[in-house]
């Protein structure tokens, strides 16, 4: 007979975000009592009580990102002490992954505080951190964890992205893009592919058909970031993209020209005229 799952829970959360509600309230008191819970369930040790405690000291004015960087020093407090073992606790505290693409909805945020533990603790741990992303991103996103990662160890962790551009699931082939993009919104920028982005192109290349929208959709905004530093390298690319193209690559080409499209760009504008 199959043993149940232990009886995880996730706070409760709006599918959306809504005028006047601070998004820092989804990292409030039920976030707390729910991470509390998950990993009281998996390690005895845990310290439920304390760690409740500690967390809410000082949280009220923090905006979303510093609430999820303060619960990950107060997890990394409460954890044990070898990040390897905290790592492993926190793995298995989680729930089970996304099943869809579409409609998340804002609870996945409750894991923001874990990712900010692998860039925070994990940076000289890189395959047990890599391991952790790859899981973390098919509950939420490890987007804003993978960069540390990618401006310390480049070459090695774009390497990594590139084999997982295969992977089956649909969150994982989006970070390959989302996590490298050089102009990511709210999250620390990557200056060494803000100035030479040709590292990443073969990931793009992987991805610029994939079958999910959610991937192809990253991989359009990967491009317009690039095209506010280096616009001729994407005209040039999307050129390229353009012969032989489909219904679903036409879209993405028009969706990563939008910005110099916007702007005025006749060249941007007739390659987007080009894949209508």
């Amino acid at each position: 007979m199959k043993s149940k799952l232990p009886p995880f829970r996730l706070p409760a959360a709006p599918r959306a975000i809504q005028k006047g509600v601070s998004l820092k309230n989804l990292l409030g008191d039920e976030a707390i009592e729910c991470l509390a819970h998950n990993i009281g369930l998996v390690h005895t040790a845990f310290d439920a009580a304390a760690f409740q405690r500690d967390a809410r000291n000082g949280l009220e004015p923090l905006a979303i990102l510093d609430r999820g960087k303060h619960l990950a020093r107060v997890l990394q407090k409460h954890l044990p002490r070898r990040y390897e073992q905290a790592m492993a606790v926190l793995l298995r505290s989680l729930t089970p992954p996304l099943g869809q693409t579409e409609d998340l909805g804002l609870g996945v945020f409750f894991y923001l505080p874990h990712v900010c533990f692998v860039a925070e603790y994990g940076l000289e741990n890189f395959e047990t951190s890599m391991g952790a992303q790859y899981e973390l991103t098919r509950r939420f996103s490890a987007e804003f964890s993978m960069r540390p990662f990618i401006i310390r160890y480049q070459a090695r962790t774009l390497d990594r992205l590139l084999q997982w551009t295969g992977d089956p699931d649909p969150h994982v082939r989006r970070l390959c893009s989302e996590g490298s993009r050089p102009r990511l919104p709210w999250a620390m920028r990557i200056p060494a592919l803000q100035k030479d982005p040709g590292p990443v192109l073969p990931i793009l290349e992987a991805l610029k058909d994939d079958g999910d929208l959610y991937v192809r959709r990253s991989v359009a905004n990967h491009l317009g970031d690039i095209a506010k530093d280096h616009p001729g390298l994407v005209f040039d690319l999307c050129e390229r993209w353009l012969k032989g193209a489909g219904r679903e690559r036409k879209w993405l080409i028009r969706h990563a020209l939008r910005y110099p499209a916007n702007r005025g760009d006749k060249r941007a504008l007739a390659i987007r005229q080009r894949a209508r």
